[in-house]
This record gives C-alpha cells, sequence and structure tokens, in this order.
C-alpha cells in the first residue's frame, strides 16, 4: 500500500524539514504552489535524486491525488523511507489552505 497523508496531517508540515513536492505541469506550478515547494518532472528528476537526503520527509502532490501516487511508489523504490501522497491533491489543498500557496 502507498502512504497517504491527510491535508489535515499535512498542513502541520509546513515550515518544517519537510519537503513537498509538486508534480503538476510547470505552468500549473508557476500558477500556485504550496510555499517552498519544489518542483519534480522528469528534466529536474536527477538533481531531486541527488540533493535530496534519503532520510527526508517527503509530501507528493498532484492535481487531484491520483498521478502523487505513482510519484510516490517511485521515490519510495529509489530508496526513500518517509514519502507520502497528498490525499485530495493540489485542487483539495487549495480550496483548503488558500493562504499556504505561492506563485513562483
Amino acid at each position: 500500500m502507498i502512504p497517504q497523508i491527510s491535508p489535515e496531517n499535512a498542513i502541520e508540515l509546513i515550515g518544517s524539514s519537510t519537503q513537498f513536492v509538486d508534480i503538476r505541469d510547470p505552468d500549473s506550478f508557476v500558477s500556485a504552489h504550496i510555499k517552498n515547494a519544489r518542483h519534480l518532472d522528469q528534466t529536474s528528476l536527477p538533481t531531486f535524486l541527488a540533493d535530496i537526503p534519503l532520510n527526508t520527509q517527503i509530501v507528493v502532490y498532484c492535481y487531484h491525488g491520483h498521478s502523487s501516487l505513482s510519484a510516490t511508489e517511485f521515490l519510495l523504490e529509489q530508496g526513500y523511507k518517509d514519502v507520502s501522497s497528498l490525499q485530495g491533491g493540489f485542487e483539495f489543498w487549495r480550496q483548503r489552505f488558500p493562504e499556504t500557496l505561492t506563485p513562483e
């Protein structure tokens, strides 16, 4: 089973050392994303894997919480120990916690 985290639990991680990872398309990321999130796609993946320690807590999100499940599984397969997919994705988060968003 792929680990998931509720928005209510994930909001508690804002401002901590947890790395939020946005896998939506680049234009959506630039338009709005969770503050301090890092955009991850095929181009930025090698740098991410080189820069982010395997013991980093990671929360992955996409639009609605479906694609982030696969990305979470992939990161776990790469050796990351504490990775979760954000339930409901960015769209649910945006409605619930708009004060935590920023454009790039």
